[in-house]
C-alpha cells in the first residue's frame, strides 16, 4: 500500500509516523518542491496536512496572516486533490487540508476566528483542547462511536460557506466546524477535520486511531 503524504513547512514527520503505525505501508512525499503531481497516479489514499494559511483570492490583510504564504503549495496541492478526485482516491484532510478541500468545492472560509475564538483554537506553545460534538448522521459518528469527545486545536481560521457535496459532522461548541466530509456519490471517502489526529497527546484515543484506522480500510477496500 501507498499513501501520499502532502509535504508541511512544519512537524511533518508526524504525519507519516501517524498513516504507518505499525503497518507495511510506504509513504509517498508530495511535495510543492519536486512538483511531483504524477505521483498521485501510484498512490492508494492521499493525506493533505496542516501548515501555513491558503492565500486568499482576493488578499487585502486579515488579522494573523502569515508574514509569507506559499502560493506554490496552495497551487500545488490544489492539482494534487484534483487528481485524487479525478481518480476516485480516498482522501482525508487535517486543519489546512479540511480547508483546502472547502475551498477546492467552492466554499470559503472566515480568514480570522476572532479573539475570544482564538483563544479557544489557536495554538500558543501548545496546542489547545476542547470538546467537539459529532453529528450522528455521519460516516464520522460511525467511525469513532460516540457523540462527543475532546481533540487539539491549533487554527485560526475556519469553514464559512460550505463547498459543494459537503456536510459538516462535527462542531465546536461556539459553532466552528470541526469536520467534513463529502456526499458526492462519485467521491471514494473525502473527509477531513479541522484537529491534529497525527499530534493528539493519546494516540488511542477514537478521534486519532479510529480515524487513522478507518482510512486504512478504505484505502483496502478500495484496492
Amino acid at each position: 500500500m501507498k499513501i501520499g503524504i502532502t509535504l508541511s513547512e512544519t512537524n511533518y514527520a508526524n504525519y507519516p509516523r501517524w498513516i504507518k503505525g505499525d503497518d507495511d505501508i510506504d509513504i509517498v512525499e508530495l511535495s510543492f518542491t519536486k512538483n511531483n503531481v504524477d505521483d498521485v497516479n501510484t498512490c492508494d489514499g492521499i493525506v493533505l496536512t496542516g501548515g501555513v494559511d491558503i492565500k486568499p483570492e482576493n488578499y487585502t490583510g486579515y488579522p494573523n496572516a502569515p508574514e509569507v504564504f506559499n502560493t506554490i503549495r496552495d497551487q500545488f496541492e490544489i492539482a494534487v486533490l484534483a487528481r485524487a478526485l479525478e481518480l476516485h482516491k480516498p482522501v482525508f484532510g487535517i486543519c489546512r487540508g479540511l480547508q483546502l478541500i472547502n475551498v477546492f468545492k467552492g466554499g470559503s472560509l472566515h480568514l480570522d476566528n476572532g479573539a475570544v475564538k482564538n483563544a479557544v483554537h489557536k495554538k500558543e506553545i501548545n496546542d489547545k483542547v476542547h470538546p467537539v460534538q459529532i453529528i450522528k448522521e455521519s460516516q464520522l459518528y460511525h467511525i469513532v462511536n460516540q457523540g462527543s469527545g475532546e481533540v487539539n486545536s491549533s487554527h485560526h481560521q475556519s469553514i464559512n460557506k460550505l463547498g459543494a457535496h459537503l456536510m459538516a459532522v462535527a462542531y465546536s461548541a461556539d459553532g466552528l466546524i470541526e469536520a467534513i466530509e463529502s456526499t458526492h456519490p462519485e467521491d471514494a471517502f473525502l473527509m477531513a477535520v479541522q484537529w491534529h489526529p497525527e499530534r493528539l497527546p493519546d494516540q488511542q484515543s477514537v478521534f486519532s486511531k479510529n480515524i487513522r484506522d478507518a482510512l486504512i480500510k478504505h484505502i483496502c477496500n478500495s484496492l
